[in-house]
């Protein structure tokens, strides 16, 4: 599930080995990824409805549940979801934070391999977790899964310029310390410089779905110096660090908020909703 870069260098793009080498490492601490992962703002589940038709009642499939983070707002809004997650340690979460509603069933298994049930889905949901299905597989699948007129909804997310902005410049240095994929002097980019062509174009390709419309939000979320580590924590590109350099890392990430930001700082996020109307 979510994966969003901490910093300028992106993580929810991975090329085919990175892809394979990463995917796994979410499932390690399930708990802290349950804890410290945000959610989704309330107007993208609005907007989910208004052009996916998700609504009380839906049959949903959701791709790479992680630990629930879109599965509860919409198990709330009446979903009945089928929820596919890899890592049987966040299925698992998963299902203790749905515990009790007998509309949602998580199945722990890779999507690639997992057998579609006969009855179609009126709508597939990926939340910041399509990146990390193969993509040989992913359209034609999602596809094959639903009935004629349905939908595939992706969510993408990505670190972008605003929050506390000078401090997202400065950690730059401890990334091209610590981190060597990172390229010297990377930046983060401004929203408005950001599109959804390549997904919209992985779509089309397909010839499996009709075009994509795209809704975007911007949501700006504070943490403590303890909270913004925990989160970094649960980042893919963070945990496959050797751990001398992961921790060499934090330390001088949490050294900067604490010395020059006063322990608190902002990050601001783009989320980028596309749904795709099955031919």
């Amino acid at each position: 599930m979510p994966d969003h870069t901490a910093h300028a260098r992106r993580d929810d793009t991975p090329d085919e080995s990175r892809r394979e080498r990463l995917s796994g490492t979410f499932d390690e601490d399930a708990e802290l990824y349950d804890r410290a992962r945000p959610g989704y703002p309330p107007e993208l589940y609005d907007d989910l409805a208004e052009l996916a038709g998700v609504r009380p009642g839906s049959r949903v499939l959701e791709v790479g549940c992680g630990t629930g983070q879109a599965t509860v707002p919409l198990a709330g809004r009446g979903c009945r979801i089928t929820a596919v997650e890899a890592g049987p340690r966040m299925a698992e979460v998963a299902r203790r934070n749905l515990a009790g509603d007998a509309a949602v069933e998580v199945v722990t298994a890779e999507f690639e391999s997992w057998p579609l049930p006969e009855e179609p889905f009126d709508a597939v949901v990926s939340a910041t977790a399509f990146h990390w299905i193969d993509p040989a597989v992913r359209m034609g699948k999602a596809a094959d899964a639903l009935r004629p007129g349905g939908a595939l909804a992706v969510v993408r997310t990505q670190h972008v310029k605003g929050g506390t902005e000078e401090f997202f410049t400065e950690v730059q240095r401890c990334y091209e310390r610590f981190d060597p994929d990172t390229p010297p002097g990377l930046r983060l980019p401004a929203a408005a410089d950001i599109d959804g062509s390549d997904h919209a174009e992985e779509v089309a390709r397909s010839g499996r779905f009709g075009p994509t419309v795209f809704r975007r939000y911007e949501q700006d979320l504070t943490y403590t110096t303890s909270g913004y580590l925990e989160l970094l924590r649960t980042y893919s590109g963070h945990r496959a660090l050797p751990e001398a350099a992961r921790n060499g890392l934090l330390g001088c990430v949490a050294g900067l908020i604490d010395e020059r930001y006063g322990g608190r700082v902002t990050k601001r996020c783009l989320i980028e909703l596309g749904v795709s109307p099955r031919r």
